[in-house]
């Protein structure tokens, strides 16, 4: 874990004007700057930057946040990955916490391969563009593939001598350790001789996210009936396969806007893709796709077109990778490239506008492909037919997030008709299919952890099994969106962010805090808002301690709930409530940071006057229930003293309330 202190020092110098400005053109107007979303596509600027409040907001598609917050939607940086970056930009050595000297290892390891293969990197691009056997070799290659010299150096490709130790005479030279260079794959030991283990091969680097080279994937080119086409690296520390797919570092930002991520098989259809300026593409490598992969993918989108050669190949493999995109709530279409085609040839014969055009017209929805292929295999076999009924079920099953209830719904009636069965009878059997993997995960989690153990985190709500017997009865799920407005519970919170130091009476010296936790109320039943209650534990927490938190505490915090809310706090536009609470209340209202006192005392009555209001229907409900003339005499002199509370409050008498 990353040190408290570093995280301190990492957020007291963070400028959100020369973040953002790393990767969206600004220009100052007014107090503001002002540039395109990088969030969506638009001609005229709506995304602005605030450095006062420090956060940044776009207008057009309503993306806001902090520095860090923009690192992890912009980059698709984990927290830790986002404070990392900064600490390398604002040079912050890190103080690791809590580390054991494993795990301490672990990371030295892991850094030690990132530089090797930076370094193999540029001796790669180097050996391809300033030799002679690289140019008349390397470089011939990707011109014959249609690759410019502009597409070669931002794919950062390379070529590795046919020479038995070039490379690795190299950088031995220039002190790598040889035990490393072997664990990236880069060398290989025979006989007791060290020697390059890519020699004689153009060179793909793979790249994380963030544009650090992982591995390497290395293609000959003369025919060699004793040798793989392709070497990839070994997987190591920082390289595992499932975990990755090409091209995502240059594809990620294109997938994000277009909402569209295309998949294809291998290095040179992303590479000409990108060429032809189709840039929402990556390939999984020619492997079947992971649980992995798709989480990775659906950081940047839920939707998912894959391209595949027309063969039968193709599409076996296509179905393979279903259930599992499908599982991770994917949106997924197919595209099958025609025969004897791949996306590389294709787009190059046809070009970029006719392929486009060819993919927005050929998309076919993946689970009715999978039933019409299967059918098709089925034929007049009876027993075929019933075993896809079933299949189909299973499959639809798994789409069972609440977000997608109108989706399981429409492949249900769409499947019914094709297969020619009883609409409600394949409900029931996708309900069936929910009920055996829950019932599968129930008794892992009890040979897991025992009897006793707790239920698992992802039971079925009682909403869910409502929704699944409504949907068995024929009816529709009762779905609740109710949110209610919170508008002065986070007021609350601005005040105490943005005042709480502020002095509130020069008479005892007390500031803003000391005025809100010391209410005659405790401060927790004044929010119904849990997020909202969480900011005001903590904040008194630390106010308890005599270290009043400013507002970058929570306006950086690492739980990203939090930090979202308290951006959106800072966004809210004060005038907006003024006008609200003076017609409900009665409550004159100041607003500005030259008025916080009158913003204190008219936030914290309205609530105090809220949580009144509540109390005296409380009180009502409890006088109508009882049956004893005592308890109801008593709830009649609580009436008046609640009434008389509510009155004061109303008409501007007691508003501060130091006792």
């Amino acid at each position: 874990m990353i040190s408290q202190n570093t995280i301190q020092q990492i957020l007291s110098r963070i400028d959100i004007v020369e973040i953002v400005g790393n990767f969206v053109k600004l220009k100052k107007r007014g107090a503001n700057y002002l540039g395109l979303c990088p969030f969506h596509n638009e001609k005229s600027p709506s995304f602005t930057v605030t450095p006062s409040k420090e956060i940044f907001k776009c207008f057009g598609c309503g993306q806001s946040g902090n520095a860090i917050k923009f690192l992890m939607e912009h980059e698709k940086y984990s927290y830790v990955e986002a404070l990392r970056w900064l600490a390398q930009k604002y040079d912050v050595p890190i103080e690791e916490t809590e580390v054991s000297p494993e795990a301490r290892q672990q990371q030295l390891m892991a850094d030690s391969l990132y530089i090797i293969n930076s370094f193999a990197r540029e001796y790669f691009s180097n050996t391809l563009f300033n030799t002679e056997e690289g140019q008349n070799v390397g470089l011939s290659y990707f011109e014959e593939r249609g690759f410019t010299q502009e597409t070669i150096r931002k794919f950062q490709l390379g070529y590795s001598l046919n020479s038995w130790d070039a490379f690795t005479k190299t950088a031995l030279s220039k002190g790598y350790n040889l035990e490393y260079l072997q664990k990236t794959g880069l060398v290989t030991v025979r006989n007791e001789q060290p020697g390059d283990n890519y020699r004689g091969r153009v060179i793909f680097p793979i790249h994380n996210q963030s544009g650090k080279v992982l591995g390497f994937g290395a293609r000959i080119l003369v025919k060699n009936d004793r040798a793989p086409k392709y070497i990839n690296s070994p997987e190591n520390e920082i390289y595992v396969k499932n975990r990755v797919l090409y091209g995502t570092y240059f594809a990620r930002h294109a997938i994000d806007k277009l909402n569209e991520c295309l998949l294809v098989e291998g290095y040179t259809d992303v590479i000409s893709l990108h060429q032809a300026g189709i840039e929402n593409v990556v390939a999984s490598s020619g492997t079947s796709l992971t649980q992995h992969q798709l989480r990775l993918i659906k950081k940047y989108t839920n939707n998912l077109t894959i391209l595949f050669d027309g063969d039968n190949a193709g599409i076996k493999a296509a179905l393979r990778g279903l259930d599992m995109a499908i599982e991770e709530g994917l949106n997924v279409k197919l595209v099958l490239i025609p025969d004897k085609e791949d996306p590389d040839s294709y787009v190059q014969k046809i070009g970029a506008d006719a392929f486009r055009e060819f993919i927005a017209s050929n998309k076919q929805d993946f689970v009715l492909f999978k039933l019409q292929i299967s059918m098709q295999d089925a034929g007049n076999d009876s027993n075929r037919k019933s075993q896809l009924v079933n299949e189909i079920a299973e499959t639809i099953s798994k789409i069972d997030k609440t977000e997608d209830f109108t989706r399981q719904q429409d492949y249900i009636r769409q499947c019914s008709q094709v297969l020619k069965i009883d609409e409600q009878g394949l409900i029931n059997l996708v309900n069936k299919f929910i009920r055996e993997r829950f019932q599968k995960k129930e008794q892992q989690h009890a040979r897991d952890n025992g009897p006793s153990a707790p239920p698992m985190d992802d039971e079925l709500s009682p909403e869910a099994i409502a929704a699944m017997e409504a949907m068995e009865n024929g009816g529709e799920p009762a779905v609740n969106f109710f949110n209610p407005d919170e508008k002065q519970e986070r007021e609350l919170v601005k005040i105490l962010l943005r005042f709480g130091d502020k002095p509130f009476s020069e008479e005892d010296k007390s500031s803003v805090a000391d005025y809100i936790f010391h209410l005659p109320y405790d401060f927790e039943s004044l929010a119904d808002n849990e997020l909202v209650k969480r900011i005001l534990r903590e904040y008194k927490e630390m106010y308890d301690q005599d270290n009043l938190p400013d507002k970058k505490w929570f306006l950086y915090h690492n739980d990203q709930d939090i930090a979202g809310m308290v951006v959106g706090i800072m966004e809210d536009k004060e005038a907006e409530l003024s006008a609200a609470w003076k017609e409900k209340f009665e409550i004159d209202t100041v607003y500005g940071d030259n008025a916080y006192l009158r913003d204190t005392i008219s936030t914290t009555n309205y609530l105090i006057l809220r949580k009144i209001r509540k109390m005296i229907v409380e009180n009502q409900q409890e006088m109508e229930r009882s049956t004893v003339f005592e308890e109801q005499i008593k709830c009649i002199e609580m009436h008046k003293h609640l009434k008389q509370l509510e009155a004061e409050l109303t008409q501007g008498i007691g508003t501060v309330i130091f006792r």
